[in-house]
């Protein structure tokens, strides 16, 4: 064979191998959802090439006509049921598939669906993407609420998830719920946190002075958790998360020589790192996701957990150190200077890894 036959060979070859990946060139799917008050209506279209990889069709082209499509109706809507990962108030609905429409120029095969509701939806979460073998497919989705646009976005494998919380009654019930939940938990799984509350508490003191102390914390975080939820200040992970940890040592130093001083600067430790502490909680509070129609309810519940969760903590170490000081002083002093040394050490640990090893 000439040089000249080889090279029209492989080039043959490599317009062969190549004409698969061309023939999905916009691997996206797109869903809309229409919330009423007694029902959810929605439409999914999907590329062609994407419904015959799931049903295992060599020719995708088959399912351009409407006749290919009613062929398969059922075994398209099974693959649909699988891959539409649909929540109304945290259930399932059952989806009553209803007409489908076919768009040649655009490759596309469109199914409607209908969803009765008992009740007015107070939360709807999508899973995506629809197809997701292709490491690239993105889907692309309208929220309607009673005839308004009220969300748009875009499900991939890095945003996987879109959670929409209605703006009537229902709709602040699950916020409330929701976001107080996770205030309580985020508290609850955050070490650092904890022990510099419980570092604030070593001391112990009157329910006035603990007052003051647990005050002064909750008005500075509050305040740079709003700033920062609604981005309106930034303050970069790197810096916050070793200044949180720097906060514990603090703490823990200023328990540990308060005993040779009569002034207690725990309110103003609180205070001043509170604000510090604000933007952790708020670095959280973004990756769970603010509702854009319900920010300051979300953001009032969300704090509203994080209080929760602190007073739970102040109500299990405060009456045990309360205990340990009536029943032997020395053990009380114990509590204080060991206790501070644990504070310190964590803080300190915590501090050189997310400087150095973060």
């Amino acid at each position: 064979m000439s040089m000249r036959a080889r090279l029209a060979a492989l080039f043959a070859l490599a317009l062969a191998s190549a004409a698969p990946a061309a023939a999905h060139q916009s691997p996206y799917s797109y869903v809309d959802l229409r919330v009423g008050e007694h029902a959810l209506d929605g439409r999914v279209a999907s590329h062609v090439v994407d419904l015959a990889h799931e049903l295992g069709l060599a020719a995708a082209e088959s399912l351009l006509s409407p006749r290919g499509v009613e062929a398969r109706r059922a075994a398209l809507l099974g693959v649909l049921d699988a891959r539409l990962h649909l929540r109304v108030d945290g259930a399932r609905p059952r989806l009553e598939w209803a007409a489908f429409s076919v768009d040649p120029a655009r490759q596309l095969v469109a199914f409607e669906f209908h969803v009765a509701l008992a009740r007015p939806a107070g939360t709807v979460d999508l899973d995506g993407p629809l197809f997701a073998y292709d490491a690239t497919h993105e889907t692309y989705v309208n929220l309607y609420e009673n005839g308004t646009l009220r969300r748009q976005d875009v499900l991939d494998r890095a945003h996987p998830a879109l959670r929409w919380f209605s703006g009537g009654r229902q709709g602040l019930t699950q916020v409330a719920r929701t976001f107080v939940a996770a205030g309580i938990h985020h508290i609850f799984i955050g070490p650092d946190h904890i022990l510099f509350i419980v570092g604030l508490l070593l001391l112990g003191g009157g329910l006035g002075r603990l007052l003051k102390i647990v005050t002064a914390f909750t008005v500075a975080h509050s305040i740079t958790l709003a700033l920062a939820a609604l981005e309106i200040v930034r303050a970069p992970s790197h810096v916050i998360e070793p200044a949180i940890a720097l906060s514990i040592v603090v703490v823990g130093v200023e328990n540990l020589l308060a005993a040779g001083r009569q002034r207690d600067g725990r309110a103003w430790i609180a205070f001043g790192f509170g604000f510090v502490h604000g933007f952790g909680f708020a670095s959280v509070l973004r990756e769970f996701g603010l509702p854009p129609g319900a920010l300051g309810a979300s953001l009032f519940s969300f704090n509203l957990g994080v209080e929760i969760g602190q007073m739970g903590i102040v109500l299990a170490v405060v009456p045990l150190l309360a205990l340990l000081r009536a029943r032997d002083a020395r053990l009380g002093e114990w509590a204080v200077r060991y206790g501070s040394a644990v504070v310190i050490a964590a803080g300190s640990y915590w501090f050189v890894q997310r400087v150095f090893f973060a």
